[in-house]
């Protein structure tokens, strides 16, 4: 088994669990990228880069299963930095592994973000991507699941397609991290009435969905939306974080203020050539304001995915671990994680 994307959050997850289930795994990691912690476990290291073609012979060579995880994330920037490592690089991988012949699984890790933003109400794989997108990621996202698509049609790729939602638990190193630093320095607010169903995913049930994805053979050729069990209002996400921390919960700031002032932020951000995305922005007021809830009946009936972890307790051990490392990128993901997430 071959994972990309081995060194964050998902993809070490993943590692460990794959390695304790008798899979034998490779990771395609940048020279730059720590993985001595993956070698511990016993992973094979093959450096490269998804953007060099020539440098994936090495990683793909034998391969017959592949759990792609690695991605450009975040909600700003031009879309073609997101294309380079979201599309383009899959194109350079998928043409590595079809050269190579020996493929009998892909798993692609898409997200839930590709749907139109609006409200969401149960919302299943029979809705059509959005191929505009708020952002970056969420456009490139769609794309590549375009490309995998016309790749399963034209050259039968053996693939499976996993939509999580927002993804949280230990090794988050981005939106954990920025929660804390704002509810710790009072500058955090809820937009809105904090009612809105958010669509969390904890890390280790994510996890279960990928290696179901690797056995069942019902899974060859379909998309499954993915998702915790109990889904929670924006309010009990920040309240939950505050209250760890002993802070006092957020305040509002009105639906309607937000979005008179995001169009404004958000120009002035890009005509001053901001690297790093204002407080406010569509995508963030995605993220706390529309309702997102999307069917798993799919993958339940046909993956045979039951998510066991909580929301209280997948935070609960996401926060333990961000606190005890500082969301340091120098940290492995799975330092400190309980036995039960990794079995």
């Amino acid at each position: 088994m071959l994972i990309t994307g081995a060194t964050g959050m998902v993809g070490s997850l993943t590692a460990r669990r794959a390695v304790e289930a008798g899979y034998q795994v490779r990771a395609l990691v940048r020279p730059t990228s720590r993985h001595d912690w993956l070698e511990t476990l016993g992973v094979e290291i093959v450096e490269g880069d998804l953007a060099e073609l020539g440098s994936l012979t090495p990683a793909v060579a034998g391969v017959d299963i592949v759990v792609h995880t690695a991605a450009h994330v975040g909600d700003w920037g031009p879309a073609e930095k997101y294309r380079a490592a979201n599309v383009y690089a899959l194109e350079h991988l998928l043409a590595s592994v079809e050269r190579e012949g020996r493929l009998r699984r892909w798993v692609q890790l898409s997200s839930l973000g590709i749907y139109p933003a609006r409200h969401h109400y149960g919302t299943d794989e029979t809705m059509p991507a959005d191929l505009e997108g708020l952002d970056g990621y969420t456009r490139t996202k769609a794309e590549a699941e375009v490309v995998l698509k016309r790749h399963m049609e034209e050259h039968e790729l053996p693939a499976v397609i996993l939509r999580p939602g927002f993804i949280y638990g230990p090794g988050d190193r981005h939106v954990v991290p920025r929660l804390i630093e704002r509810i710790t320095a009072g500058t955090m607010k809820l937009i809105g009435d904090g009612q809105k169903l958010l669509n969390n995913t904890y890390v280790g049930n994510l996890v279960d969905a990928i290696l179901l994805a690797t056995q069942k053979d019902e899974a060859l050729g379909e998309t499954f939306n993915i998702r915790d069990e109990r889904l929670v209002t924006r309010e009990e996400f920040v309240g939950t974080v505050a209250d760890y921390l002993h802070r006092p919960r957020p305040g509002r700031v009105p639906l309607w203020l937000a979005r008179a002032l995001v169009g404004p932020i958000e120009r002035i951000a890009r005509a001053r050539g901001k690297a790093e995305a204002p407080m406010l922005t569509r995508a963030r007021i995605k993220f706390l304001t529309l309702n997102l809830d999307f069917s798993i009946a799919k993958a339940k009936e046909k993956l045979g995915y039951r998510p066991r972890v909580d929301f209280r307790e997948g935070m609960r051990r996401a926060l333990d671990w961000a606190t005890k490392t500082g969301g340091s990128a120098g940290q492995p993901d799975t330092v400190g994680l309980p036995p039960d997430t990794v079995r």
